[in-house]
């Protein structure tokens, strides 16, 4: 358990040191979580502290087209969901928020299927 925490604890570390990078450039955010069973996505303005759209495998339409929230087909669903909401939004440059995972698996999945949307990070 102890060595568990101490993971948790690096990663919270190195998502701060991200934020602060972001903040000083001054541009929203995709921020990203996953846990085992989903993958949250969601488009943050700094300068305001607001939530400006987001994306889950939780929402009701993905649900029923995904088998799993926890695998990199979804992942690949979620980003290009928020993505679609960032344009038609008029959003079309954001710094990715990692929070400190690797970019790799899912995380890479989403990034990309955003990108391929039309997203510039």
């Amino acid at each position: 358990k102890l060595k568990m925490q101490n993971l948790k604890e690096k990663r919270i570390r190195r998502s701060k040191e991200t934020r602060k990078r972001i903040a000083q450039i001054g541009v929203i955010r995709l921020t990203v979580h996953r846990t085992n069973l989903h993958i949250y996505a969601q488009l943050i303005d700094d300068k305001n502290g607001s939530t400006i759209a987001s994306a889950s495998t939780l929402e009701k339409d993905l649900r029923n087209q995904l088998s799993s929230g926890g695998n990199i087909s979804a992942a690949k669903f979620v980003g290009k969901r928020i993505a679609e909401k960032a344009m038609h939004i008029g959003i079309h440059e954001i710094a990715f928020d990692r929070s400190g995972y690797k970019y790799h698996g899912r995380i890479k999945a989403l990034a990309d299927s955003a990108r391929e949307v039309g997203l510039k990070f």
